[in-house]
């Protein structure tokens, strides 16, 4: 990683792997309409989610001028974290799509981690931060997490007062991020 970031336009540039990530994203868009509903937080999040938004495009338009360097461990490591973010995002989408209408997201993945959309997709930018060798990525990247945790927060709140104690059941077993399900205590 050098101090000062090397930026030109090029098809070997990390956006091939943030188009990927934005299209993965879009997908969720195919979902059934109810699930909006289920998973847009309070009105108080707006603003976080706005930020979060602001990051992401921030670091799209940063990759298109950002080239990856695949000649040493950085790539092949940074590919690695990519591929396992969209993993996580993908089999994300496939639980909410299996999920009942009208039920919170238990089941899948979710039952390693409370937002595995949001893992994944932090998993994946920190991914290409680390395949393009770029600490200016890394550090947007962290920016993202700092943000990700807020909103999460509102929107386990929002969950709360809609689901209840089925809810609260749920994340007393289930880790905010990732981790194996605590036994139930019953």
């Amino acid at each position: 990683m050098s101090l000062v970031p090397v930026l030109r336009i090029g098809v070997w540039n990390a956006w091939i792997f943030m188009v990927l990530l934005f299209l993965l994203i879009m997908l969720s868009g195919l979902l059934p309409k109810d699930i909006g509903k289920r998973i847009t937080p309070a009105k108080e999040a707006k603003k976080t989610r706005n930020m979060m938004l602001i990051v992401f495009f921030t670091l799209m338009i940063y990759s298109i001028f950002l080239p990856l360097k695949t000649e040493g461990i950085w790539f092949y490591a940074g590919l690695a974290v990519y591929i396992l973010g969209l993993i996580i995002s993908a089999a994300a989408l496939f639980s909410i799509g299996a999920t009942k209408p009208g039920d919170p997201f238990t089941t899948g993945i979710y039952r390693y981690s409370r937002h595995p959309i949001s893992l994944g997709t932090l998993l994946s930018v920190i991914g290409v931060g680390i395949a393009s060798a770029s600490w200016l990525f890394l550090l947007l990247s962290a920016m993202m997490i700092v943000v990700s945790h807020i909103l999460a927060i509102s929107e386990e709140r929002a969950t709360a007062k809609k689901f209840g104690s089925v809810y609260n059941d749920y994340t007393a077993q289930t880790p905010r991020w990732i981790g194996l399900p605590k036994a139930s205590k019953k």
